[in-house]
């Protein structure tokens, strides 16, 4: 039997668990996609709150260093395409 890892967040460095690069890694977001697939508002509220956190946890790695990438690295992705 095959054992699924789940790609997930490595706190408080917030790298993949798994594949080792800044989380969400593409493995995460295309199942956060599909776990939220009808439900795209939730899912934007869900990356915004795990957003917080991850500044939080990083400004105590990295000291207060902005980390400007984080909206683009949690939540742009996620938006839903303009019609």
């Amino acid at each position: 039997m095959t054992r699924r890892r789940d790609h997930l967040p490595s706190r408080p460095t917030w790298r993949c668990a798994v594949c080792g690069i800044a989380w969400p890694c593409s493995a995460a977001k295309l199942r956060l996609l599909g776990e939220y697939r009808t439900d795209r508002t939730a899912l934007l509220v869900y990356l915004a709150t795990l957003q917080e956190e991850a500044a939080g946890q990083l400004a105590e790695l990295d000291g207060p260093r902005p980390h400007l990438d984080l909206a683009d690295r949690f939540t742009a992705w996620a938006r839903p395409n303009a019609p």
